[in-house]
C-alpha cells in the first residue's frame, strides 16, 4: 500500500514552525516521516524563511535536510528522478511564495543541499554520481583564494612595471616654449626596488600556480583544453628553468 493510500487527512494541513526555539535537523529526525510530512515540513520551512529574516541559516539548512531527506525516499541522492522533483515543486507550491523571492530561496536551499550531500556520501559514490569532491562552501573558498592571486599578481605586476626615476633638466634648457622637455632617468633606488619586486613577483607566481588543481584537469578539461595547458605549462617551466640557471649559479658561487 502506497503513501498516498495511507495518507491521513490532516497530513495536507500546513505545517507551523516556531523559529524562537527551532533546532537544527539531522536525517535521523525526521527520517521516518512519510513523504507527504516531508514535504509539508519542507513547505513550512520555506514560507517561515520568506515571512522573516531572523534565523535564516538554520531553515536554510533545515530545509536543505528535508530536500536530502525525500532524495533519500526516493533513492534518487542526485536529485534528477522525476518522481522527487515532483515533490519538491509541490513542497514549494504549497509555501505559497511569490516566484520572484522562490528562486532566491531554491538558489540558497541548493547550496545547502550540495554541501549536506558530500557531508553524507562517501567520496567514491559522489564520484559515481558524476558530482564533483568539493562542496558549495569549498568552490566559494577555491574561487577567493584564486581572486586573490590573481588581483595580487596583477597588483605586483602593476608595481613592478613602474620604474623609480626622477626629473632631471636638460642643461640646454633655459625655459622657454619649445624647449626640450624634462628627461628623467632611475635613481640610485631603482636597483633595490627591481630586486624587491622580483621577490614579489616570484612569490605571486608561485601562489598561482598552487592554486591549480590536477583533478580539474584530468576530469573536467577537454583533451584539447589539457594541450593548451600543457603548452603554457611548458613556456612557464622553460622560463624558470632559464632564471634558475642564474639563481643556482650565484648559490654555488657562495
Amino acid at each position: 500500500m502506497t503513501d498516498i493510500a495511507r495518507r491521513p487527512k490532516d497530513e495536507t494541513k500546513p505545517v507551523h514552525v516556531d523559529v524562537d526555539d527551532l533546532p537544527t535537523l539531522a536525517i535521523g529526525d525526521i527520517d521516518r516521516e512519510s513523504v507527504f510530512q516531508l514535504r509539508a515540513r519542507g513547505a513550512a520551512y520555506a514560507r517561515e524563511y520568506h515571512r522573516i529574516h531572523g534565523g535564516q541559516t538554520v531553515l536554510l539548512k533545515n530545509l536543505a535536510t528535508v530536500i536530502w531527506a525525500l532524495r533519500l525516499k526516493h533513492d534518487d541522492p542526485k536529485g534528477s528522478t522525476h518522481e522527487y522533483r515532483q515533490e519538491v515543486a509541490e513542497m514549494y507550491r504549497q509555501a505559497n511564495i511569490p516566484p520572484d523571492s522562490l528562486s532566491g530561496i531554491q538558489a540558497a536551499v541548493r547550496w545547502h543541499v550540495g554541501n549536506l550531500v558530500r557531508q553524507e556520501l562517501p567520496e567514491k559514490e559522489i564520484k559515481a554520481l558524476g558530482l564533483l569532491n568539493t562542496s558549495p562552501t569549498e568552490r566559494q573558498q577555491d574561487r577567493r583564494a584564486v581572486n586573490s592571486a590573481l588581483l595580487t599578481a596583477s597588483k605586483v605586476s602593476a608595481e613592478a612595471s613602474a620604474p623609480v626615476s626622477k626629473v632631471v633638466k636638460n642643461s640646454k634648457s633655459k625655459g622657454k616654449a619649445g624647449d626640450e622637455p624634462p628627461e628623467r632617468v632611475p635613481e640610485q633606488g631603482s636597483a633595490v626596488k627591481a630586486t624587491a619586486d622580483h621577490l614579489r613577483l616570484v612569490t605571486a607566481a608561485r601562489s598561482l600556480v598552487e592554486q591549480l588543481d590536477v583533478d580539474v584537469i584530468s576530469t573536467h578539461m577537454t583533451s584539447g583544453q589539457r594541450e593548451r595547458m600543457d603548452d603554457e605549462l611548458a613556456i612557464i617551466q622553460e622560463a624558470v628553468a632559464k632564471l634558475r640557471r642564474r639563481t643556482r649559479k650565484r648559490r654555488s658561487d657562495a
